[in-house]
């Protein structure tokens, strides 16, 4: 896969303040919570597949200088 040409990542206002809840059924954490709300918007979703998809099929960090 060739990256030489990638979406802009989300932008958000500043001052944008995330509405989350912690799951009731056990522990979770306030920043699991968060990740697990922002991964509900596509834009961040897609963003996040697109950032995972590069690092890992880019072998420049296994080759030697």
């Amino acid at each position: 896969m060739k990256f030489s040409k990638f979406p802009k990542s989300p932008v958000f206002p500043p001052g944008h303040k995330w509405q989350f809840e912690k799951r009731k059924d056990g522990y979770e954490s306030d920043i699991t919570a968060l990740v697990r709300r922002m991964l509900e918007d596509e834009a961040i979703r897609e963003d996040q597949r697109t950032a995972w998809e590069r690092w890992r099929n880019d072998n420049t960090g296994l080759k030697k200088p």
